[in-house]
């Protein structure tokens, strides 16, 4: 069965991803993880760690959080009725949220974290949340970030920016071909360059067709040096359901994701985005 760890804080942005998740795998088979991540600060002068105060409170969080995960699969069982190819389970840790992700992916093997994402409140576009960043430069696991607010559609078309430089063997790519296949989607897989393919490229190139032989594969070269214009600009022109890319050392997500300042990172997303990363 698939493993889907679906992490929530219980806002309306993590309910549309936990919903998006629900109906991407409507038809497959899936144990889908539902965390809360809970931690206790206090800053009272004389703060002692382990103190009686402290325990309590610890208790009351622990409580609280059991409470309202019980409630979202209450939610989610009126939402969606019963799915008997679906299993549910929900997990209350104590710990900040990509260290408690950390900590679980090094228990349980998961082959998708989908999560909702919040940016700049009002904008159109949707930046990176902070978090979003965190688990996608530390957790090695294919991440399908959901931007606040979008509604499910069917996926049709699926875009996958590459520079065709890198061994497709050494990254975690099933989950993307497994989407692909079962939704009969067109895999377009655009490489931006103003140059001849190198041999090297050309390789690349064709194990990518042979890779996704399952399913419809469109190669597109675009002469564009700006990258995330000509992701723009297709997006915008093909009605692009699924945003695919891949995470690596000198990629582009790399140097994106380690800006020295997260709140400035200029990469909006319009539409759900699958980070891919390296082979655990």
């Amino acid at each position: 069965m698939k493993q889907i760890l679906l992490p929530t804080d219980f806002s309306d942005n993590s309910w549309k991803a936990i919903q998006y998740a629900i109906q991407l795998f409507k038809d497959k088979p899936c144990v889908f993880s539902i965390i809360n991540t809970y931690k206790t600060m206090t800053y009272t002068t004389g703060h002692i760690l382990g103190h009686a105060e402290q325990i309590g409170l610890d208790e009351m969080n622990k409580a609280t959080t059991i409470e309202n995960l019980n409630a979202l699969l209450g939610k989610i069982s009126e939402t969606f009725g019963d799915n008997p190819i679906h299993e549910f389970k929900t997990r209350a840790l104590f710990d900040s949220f990509v260290p408690g992700i950390r900590a679980l992916m090094s228990e349980s093997k998961f082959d998708l974290i989908v999560m909702g994402t919040q940016g700049a409140t009002g904008a159109k576009e949707v930046l990176f949340g902070s978090n979003t960043v965190h688990v996608l430069k530390e957790i090695k696991c294919p991440t399908l970030a959901i931007p606040s607010g979008f509604e499910y559609e069917t996926l049709h078309e699926i875009l996958f920016p590459t520079d065709l430089q890198v061994d497709y063997n050494a990254f975690q790519l099933d989950i993307l071909k497994e989407i692909a296949t079962d939704n009969n989607c067109n895999v377009n897989a655009l490489h931006v360059s103003n140059d001849d393919l190198t041999d090297k490229q050309i390789s690349n190139k064709l194990e990518l067709e042979k890779y996704f032989k399952e399913t419809s594969f469109i190669y597109h070269q675009v002469n564009n040096r700006n990258l995330l214009a000509a992701i723009d600009a297709f997006q915008i022109n093909s009605n692009v359901h699924l945003l695919a890319m891949i995470n690596n050392k000198h990629s582009f997500l790399e140097k994106l994701f380690f800006k020295s300042n997260i709140e400035q990172i200029g990469f909006h997303l319009v539409g759900p985005f699958l980070v891919i990363p390296e082979k655990r």
